[in-house]
């Protein structure tokens, strides 16, 4: 093959492996985006739905109740409209028309504030309960609010208000992580991209991020407990960056100047991406978190022994 032709064959596939990266990065991001929505916010939003349609059915029995008494009415007619805000409206999700039934979007944020919007909706119904029933279900309540660490409750409402409290600030909390996940997810996503174009190293990430993808997986085969949400997001792209810094920390480690790692790893890290060793080093890197920062803190160690008056050289 001509000198022109190699080259021009070099750059071709220089180009299309920097368009493969940034599909792939582009297609995580979206399956970062659906899970998301698909798999933590739309089961919440599901479980909303139904406790809006019990939030009518106790609606309409209570309205048999008393029909000319006006403040029951008037409490009455306030909760089917603020139901009706919820239910047929955009304050939750985003749709492609406000009659279509496909929801795009769920925004945690809404979602986080119509729940209690519902919560609220249900404690000014249980307010207008017969107080035998109010009494009984009161009673059912007590043993969550002793688990919750929460005082026992002198009335319905009240009871329901804390119960509600906690489980809207966990629910938030957890959404909060949801959403740095996402932003830390983007940020990351977008280093790899400028990692793997400016500097070659598609097969370290590659491999970095199946050590972060096993990570979790092999953690849940042996507890049988899924991890959470953010970790579950964030491994395979943390563990393609750790594997781009771990392999120079490999290399830092291993130059004759400091020598701590020996040839071995100095012909199999940085300079050598492609060895099955560097690449079996990638791999563990994205895998342990722990060993990256084992060797940080190895490789700080040593600089700050290094630039000592005690550590230099004479």
């Amino acid at each position: 093959m001509a000198p022109g032709n190699a080259e021009g064959g070099t750059m071709w596939q220089a180009e299309n492996d920097r368009w493969a990266l940034a599909a792939v990065c582009l297609v995580y991001l979206a399956i970062v985006f659906l899970t998301s929505r698909g798999f933590i916010a739309a089961p919440r939003y599901r479980r909303m739905q139904g406790r809006i349609g019990e939030a009518r059915a106790r609606t309409t029995v209570l309205a048999a109740v008393s029909p000319d008494d006006p403040v029951r009415q008037a409490v009455l007619a306030t909760v089917t409209a603020r139901l009706d805000t919820l239910e047929h409206t955009n304050m939750v999700v985003w749709r492609l028309s406000p009659r279509s039934s496909w929801v795009f979007s769920i925004p945690l944020s809404k979602l986080a504030s119509a729940w209690r919007v519902l919560h609220s909706c249900e404690r000014d119904l249980m307010r207008l309960l017969p107080p035998d029933e109010a009494a009984s279900r009161l009673e059912a309540l007590q043993p969550r609010l002793e688990e919750a660490g929460q005082p026992p409750a002198t009335t319905l409402a009240a009871a329901a208000e804390h119960l509600h409290d906690l489980e809207d600030t966990e629910a938030e909390r957890e959404y909060e992580q949801q959403r740095a996940a996402l932003w830390l997810a983007t940020i990351g996503l977008g280093a790899v991209y400028l990692i793997g174009v400016t500097l070659a190293h598609q097969p370290t990430m590659m491999l970095g991020a199946l050590g972060g993808f096993l990570s979790p997986v092999i953690g849940v085969m042996r507890s049988q407990r899924p991890s959470s949400w953010g970790v579950l997001v964030l491994a395979p792209v943390g563990g393609a960056l750790a594997a781009i810094g771990g392999m120079l920390l490999v290399r830092m480690l291993a130059d004759p100047e400091l020598n701590l790692l020996g040839h071995v790893f100095l012909d199999n890290s940085w300079d050598a991406p492609d060895r099955p060793l560097a690449l079996a080093i990638a791999l563990l890197f994205g895998f342990s978190g722990t060993l990256f920062s084992r060797l940080a803190l190895t490789a700080t160690g040593q600089l700050v022994a290094t630039g000592s008056p005690a550590g230099r050289q004479p």
